[in-house]
């Protein structure tokens, strides 16, 4: 009853996330501001009639199909408005969406006649001139997913998108007035399933809409291969992922168009009928009601349990997961003999809390072996709930955990090896920083950022991460990254927030201000992190140390004052100063929102993805980044090298030191030392 109680209460929250996302979502997709029609003066009648047409739109309370449709005012005064949400959304979420969409759009295009937004889940736009019924697709946005599928597939991959995509192209043109929207799902190569969505304004006509989605749909082939994408038009849009990216609630179908109405009879056939219909509608609403009561007292019961007794939940949550850890059990001889009984010449580094071996399995394999010391004190059922924690983590971004080993009192992590070591390695050494070139750095970037959004949203579970450096980033063969070191790592309730700890651990230079002074951590720490390492990206130099001259300053006060100055372009590596900017700037731009001290100015994950990618989406403009690191207490420490995992050192010449916990086992890191 708990399991199925804790997986209904896992829906349900689920549910919730992607209402309260609806409804607060930070920036549109997309918009323009059209200046040919010309501007409207402040206080004027076109602006009055441009709110009140915007204020009646968000507020209707017919729009259940999700689309809206008027106009207001007289002759050159008069607003045209059209407000479309996904065929997907609820209206109570879909009326939320058009009403940020007003607000935001009148802020970014203040005084423009013509403007045009689209969010996630709703599209506004507006003119001072008729657009009911008139196809629009000569302004089109293309948001494209960086993962490509297998090039030995791709052909046979985009076979099956244009079959998918035809055949909801034509059951969306052949809706009706109220909703022109298709979405399905389709087998693709390689175990794959494509989910794809169109959609029209629904005052097309069925050829316009056809005409209409055919031109966003030939644009596809522009993304290489791409595994997902989106085209947004002013009056159709089109989206495929390899993922579900729907509402799993559903707005209600149309209704029929068909439906008579005819005269009550008088003679006993229809009586007897009315009679039926009638019992039948009372079996109905009390069999609704029945269902309604239990899942009400389902849910009270999963909140009570949770509540109540989380411990007693977390241990029986394990418990059930053991006999999945139990499968990823290697015996202690075979991992002896893949390491050559752990020869120093198969030794990659020491640290912490034990020494990292390469091994090579019986059918060739190359692993990494983690062989944790003997002090650490960490208890079985702890030390098997961290490996499944890891091991379900399974992103090409993140480090994959294969298996482990508890024999004659060994403790053995075995991860897939990464031969290029780790990303400081390159970066900060002057010799082999010259083969990081820009294609390569933005790679990475990328990378990085598409693992913490993992993390953070799209994994089974909520993972913050606590340690992102560039020590703790390993680079494969093909110098993609992989995230490492979850051993200060925090699971999160999918609902959850942020959380505190008296108990501060970390490197200090990549720690945000909140969790160094306060012990407050979030999903918008690991944020920070990353754009002190995005800096550090695109300047080549650590964060406590940016030679400028005479001076030595550390990298966000060096990167913000030239920001500030206008004289950015000083931040960058000058081994890519002779590359192509406009990427580097953006990336810069970029770390400098990811480490404002105010915590909610900082944008999500997703949000950072979507700002790599997208070259139509306009950035804020940052504030100042938070000056916490300086410090009077000496370091001891000769080398400018992070300490090993018991200390973890500054970067900054006059470092901080915080204790580690030898109870601890980091089970992730794998880089020589």
């Amino acid at each position: 009853m708990a399991m199925v109680s804790s997986r209904l209460l896992f829906l349900l929250s689920t549910i919730l996330m992607l209402i309260v996302h609806a409804i607060g979502q930070p920036t549109f997709l997309s918009y323009s501001c059209n200046n040919i029609n010309g501007n409207f003066t402040s206080n004027s009648t076109y602006e009055k009639n441009l709110n009140q047409l915007l204020s009646s739109l968000y507020s209707n309370t017919t729009i259940d199909y999700g689309f809206y449709n008027s106009s207001y005012g007289q002759n050159s005064d008069q607003v045209y408005g059209i407000g479309l949400c996904r065929g997907d959304v609820m209206p109570d979420v879909c009326r939320s969406c058009l009403k940020n969409s007003s607000g935001l759009l009148t802020q970014l295009c203040p005084n423009q006649k013509v403007a045009i937004g689209w969010y996630d889940l709703c599209m506004l736009r507006y003119s001072n001139s008729s657009i009911y019924d008139i196809m629009n697709s000569n302004l089109q946005i293309i948001i494209w997913n960086p993962e490509t599928v297998s090039a030995n597939y791709a052909a046979q991959f985009q076979d099956d998108l244009t079959n998918l995509l035809s055949n909801l192209r034509t059951e969306a043109a052949a809706g009706d007035s109220l909703r022109k929207y298709a979405a399905g799902s389709g087998i693709a190569p390689e175990f794959l399933t494509l989910y794809a969505l169109v959609q029209c304004t629904p005052d097309l006509s069925e050829q316009y809409c056809n005409n209409c989605l055919l031109s966003v749909i030939k644009d596809i082939p522009c993304c290489n291969g791409t595994q997902g994408a989106r085209v947004l038009a002013p009056s159709c849009n089109m989206r495929f992922e390899i993922y579900s990216f729907l509402d799993p609630t559903t707005a209600p179908p149309p209704p029929s168009t068909n439906t008579t109405t005819s005269p009550p009879s008088t003679n006993v056939t229809s009586s007897k009928g009315n009679q039926s219909n009638t019992s039948r509608t009372v079996i109905i609403v009390v069999v609704a009601s029945v269902a309604f009561v239990v899942l009400i007292v389902s849910v009270c019961i999963c909140v009570y349990l949770r509540v109540s007794s989380p411990r007693e939940k977390a241990a029986e949550n394990i418990d059930d997961e053991i006999p999945s850890v139990e499968s990823l059990q290697f015996n202690f001889s075979t991992i002896s003999a893949a390491t050559d009984d752990f020869s120093e010449a198969n030794k990659l580094g020491q640290g912490g809390f034990g020494a990292v071996y390469k091994g090579t399995l019986y059918n060739g394999q190359d692993v990494a072996v983690k062989r944790l010391s003997a002090s650490s004190r960490q208890g079985d059922l702890e030390f098997k709930n961290e490996v499944l924690l890891v091991a379900k983590l399974q992103h090409r971004n993140l480090v994959r955990l294969l298996g482990f080993c508890m024999e004659r009192n060994e403790r053995l992590l075995i991860y897939e090896f990464v031969p290029n070591t780790s990303l400081d390695h390159f970066l900060f050494d002057p010799i082999k920083r010259v083969h990081l070139n820009w294609e390569k750095r933005y790679k990475i970037i990328g990378g990085i950022a598409r693992g913490l959004l993992y993390l953070h949203e799209d994994s089974r579970l909520r993972i913050i991460h606590r340690d992102l450096k560039a020590s703790n980033v390993l680079l494969d063969e093909e110098m993609n990254a992989k995230i490492s070191d979850f051993g200060m790592a925090k699971l999160f309730l999918l609902d959850q927030t942020q959380s505190n700890t008296s108990r501060i651990v970390g490197t200090y230079g990549y720690m945000a201000p909140e969790y160094a002074m306060h012990g407050q951590f979030s999903m918008k720490s690991d944020v920070f992190s990353f754009g002190v390492l995005v800096l550090e990206m695109i300047s080549g130099q650590r964060n406590n140390f940016v030679r400028n001259g005479e001076n030595v300053e550390d990298l966000l006060s060096y990167a913000w004052k030239n920001w500030r100055e206008g004289t950015a372009s000083h931040i960058i590596d000058p081994t890519l100063r002779h590359r192509s900017t406009i990427e580097i700037m953006k990336c810069i731009h970029i770390g400098l929102l990811c480490v404002q001290e105010n915590v909610t100015d900082r944008p999500t994950m997703a949000l950072i993805v979507l700002m790599l990618y997208s070259y139509s989406i306009t950035l804020p403009m940052p504030s100042q980044p938070a000056f916490f690191m300086h410090s009077n207490i000496e370091s001891n420490m000769s080398s400018n090298r992070e300490h090993d995992l018991e200390v973890t050192r500054s970067n900054h010449s006059k470092g901080h030191y915080v204790q580690h916990s030898t109870n601890e086992a980091s089970i992730t890191e794998l880089y020589p030392r």
